[in-house]
């Protein structure tokens, strides 16, 4: 059975694990003769590959070519790019954008992250120094800070043990736990709270991941995360804007690396 919780606030964890033959009672009248017409080839029916389920995949599979192409390289993180629908993440009328690059809205001034940017994190995430040496292995239990629409969350089940994903707005919220819902994904854990506390019933952590960044990171992050483990977020860097940043917990203390700009909505406090 699926472990999206509905709405549980941070301050508790999650709830323990569907041809007619027709009689003629006499021969029928001879039609009328029609004129001649050009006799026009007889339209084939649709090839499997068309119905909507085989194009998406087909999209989608697409989709991942390109991030490899792009440089994405760990295996993992292709097969779960390639294996969750980002269309069933975004509203009707932008699904045939789902699986371009590009960010779109998910209502409440909020948006679904491009698939290079969920990809790239996801690697980072992957390559943190406890995993150095398992190319393979699944991270432990992973806390997400902004649900947003659950797309990032449904990716994360797949490379991840457990994921604890905590959102401020009530009505993301909502709309991540009905999108994902119908996956029944047993070790994803959706959380209404303010994300910039964490989660400390779930914690320790192999890894954190936000989509959203604020002036620095929350000093709750740094005492949830796991020996090993490592923090993926964006970070405001000084007036140039937003930069994604990597905070590794070792045993000589805590290692920070700054790396490409990004563009993400603000981290706030609070619950909406």
């Amino acid at each position: 059975m699926s472990r999206i919780d509905a709405g549980v606030p941070v301050s508790q964890p999650p709830r323990s694990r569907p041809t007619f033959p027709v009689t003629l009672d006499r021969a029928p009248a001879p039609a009328a003769p029609t004129p001649l017409r050009a006799k026009l080839p007889a339209v084939p029916p649709p090839p499997l590959s068309a119905t909507p389920a085989m194009a998406s995949e087909a999209v989608r599979q697409r989709m991942v070519r390109r991030l490899a192409a792009q440089g994405i390289a760990d295996e993992r993180v292709l097969q779960a790019m390639g294996a969750v629908a980002r269309h069933a993440f975004v509203d009707g009328a932008l699904a045939a954008q789902a699986y371009e690059d590009t960010s779109l809205p998910i209502g409440l001034g909020q948006t679904i992250s491009k698939p290079s940017v969920v990809a790239r994190m996801v690697e980072l995430l992957l390559a943190a120094p406890a995993l150095a040496d398992q190319p393979q292995a699944r991270l432990g239990r992973v806390l997400e800070v902004g649900t947003g629409c659950g797309y990032q969350a449904a990716v994360l089940s797949h490379v991840a043990r457990e994921v604890y994903s905590i959102e401020r707005l009530r009505g993301l919220h909502e709309k991540a736990r009905s999108n994902l819902r119908p996956l029944r994904l047993a070790t994803v854990h959706l959380l209404l709270g303010d994300g910039m506390q964490g989660y400390p019933a779930g914690a320790p952590y192999a890894g954190i991941i936000a989509a959203a960044g604020g002036a620095d990171l929350p000093a709750a992050w740094l005492d949830q995360l796991a020996p090993g483990g490592r923090i993926v977020a964006p970070v405001q860097s000084g007036n140039a804007g937003q930069a994604l940043v990597i905070i590794d917990k070792t045993n000589r203390g805590v290692e920070r690396r700054f790396l490409e700009a990004v563009n993400f909505v603000p981290l706030k406090s609070g619950i909406a």
